[in-house]
């Protein structure tokens, strides 16, 4: 009862974080900010309100329904059945261990599909965002899933091959195999997955990938490639992004982006990207979470050895399996208090990033520029509430962003 009283503590937390988000921007999300003169009118500022109320309703909607699903299948009896099924199988540990776990992953893909077509073909066209076709969407989820099956299988796998060969030093074994594979899936992802889902040409505007050749050679990154993605065919929503390890990267723009922002905005926003390789940012953070996952993996470990865990949810059949997955859903109580840390510890890094842009550029207005822009084309809201932002935002609200550039450089 108390895992249950803490978990809807939790739910409601976030739900009241939300009223207070709504409530803040019908405050003050009717005025246009003084940054926002000249490039955001009356009617672009009631269709941003709209479409952040709308976002949050739905959240609020589909978290309702996922979580009264999770309640109900770990506290209705669902989870004891079902392990018990498993176990009646008599089938290897690791055997067990995939026919227990990839059918969670087709359940939670099956109940999830309602949302996302909803969210797609209702909200996010209505304000002009998704370019997406059924058909194009139905292959998108078809290859997900797929992609899915295969990189949870290996995951799962391996890692119970190690519990098995380990058992007690398995807790740190299997951390090793993680961060292992997580890198391994930085590197890979940009050549093998992304291209299954989107199109990569080489730009053609000589004058700006030498711009930015020259800009990243300021600060020591090698450009192998720069490219843009096909993105409008899903999406007019905005981003550009570097890929690879070390100091040769392979830049990527939306081509949406490359649209809507001129030479110096674009290089402006790679500055900022520049930064956070030239800050160590990712370095810093993968360390950080690491350091915390080999803490918690052994915590698990120690967990994992009793039955405390399924004396709680009277799990019958004492299965490791469903040990895990009681020991995600409190793990997942546990880390709330944590979140802004970890929340207020990328925005500083984004506050960091967007310093060396302009020492990086010379050019404060172009990251200004580009800001707004960002924020104009794809709705953001600019008035969120301060402590919904401690919890929910890796990036400082944008107003925040550009009047910190505005009091250093300007």
């Amino acid at each position: 009862m108390i895992i249950f009283i803490a978990y809807l503590f939790v739910a409601v937390g976030g739900y009241w974080l939300d009223y207070l988000n709504l409530s803040c921007l019908r405050q003050h999300g009717a005025t246009p900010p003084p940054e926002f003169e000249g490039q955001i009118d009356q009617g672009l500022l009631s269709k941003i309100r709209d479409y952040t109320i709308e976002k949050i309703w739905f959240g609020f909607i589909s978290s309702v329904f996922n979580n009264i699903i999770l309640l109900l299948f770990l506290f209705g009896g669902l989870l004891n059945i079902y392990n018990l099924w498993i176990a009646s199988k008599n089938l290897s540990f690791i055997l067990s261990g995939l026919f227990f776990f990839l059918p969670l992953l087709y359940a939670e893909t099956a109940l999830s599909i309602p949302f996302d077509l909803y969210n797609i073909f209702k909200i996010e066209k209505k304000y002009g965002f998704s370019n997406m076709t059924f058909r194009l969407w139905v292959m998108d989820t078809i290859k997900s899933l797929f992609i899915s099956t295969i990189l949870l299988s290996l995951v799962i796998s391996i890692g119970l091959y190690l519990v098995q060969k380990s058992p007690d030093f398995w807790w740190f074994w299997v951390w090793c195999f993680f961060f292992a594979f997580t890198i391994f899936m930085m590197y890979i992802s940009p050549y093998v997955i992304e291209p299954l889902f989107h199109r990569f040409r080489p730009i053609q505007d000589e004058a700006l990938v030498g711009s930015i050749r020259a800009l990243m050679q300021k600060v020591g990154i090698k450009v192998s490639r720069v490219f843009m993605m096909d993105a409008s065919k899903r999406t007019s929503h905005t981003n550009a992004y570097f890929t690879g390890i070390g100091k040769v990267k392979r830049i990527v723009l939306y081509d949406t982006l490359i649209e809507k922002m001129d030479h110096d905005e674009l290089l402006s926003v790679l500055a900022h990207e520049a930064g956070h390789w030239k800050r160590k940012h990712l370095l810093k953070y993968i360390l950080l979470t690491e350091g915390i996952a080999l803490i918690v993996m052994y915590v698990s470990f120690r967990l994992l050895q009793a039955d405390l865990l399924l004396n709680l949810f009277n799990i019958k059949d004492r299965t490791f399996f469903a040990k895990v997955v009681i020991l995600g859903f409190l793990g997942s109580i546990v880390a709330v208090p944590f979140s802004p840390l970890l929340m207020s510890l990328s925005r500083r890094h984004e506050n960091e990033a967007d310093r060396f842009s302009y020492e990086l550029t010379g050019n404060a207005q172009g990251m200004i520029n580009a800001l707004v822009k960002l924020s104009r084309d794809n709705l953001s809201n600019l008035s969120p509430h301060p402590l919904y932002v401690v919890f929910h935002y890796s990036h400082p609200p944008v107003l925040e962003r550009i009047r910190e550039i505005k009091r250093r450089f300007l």
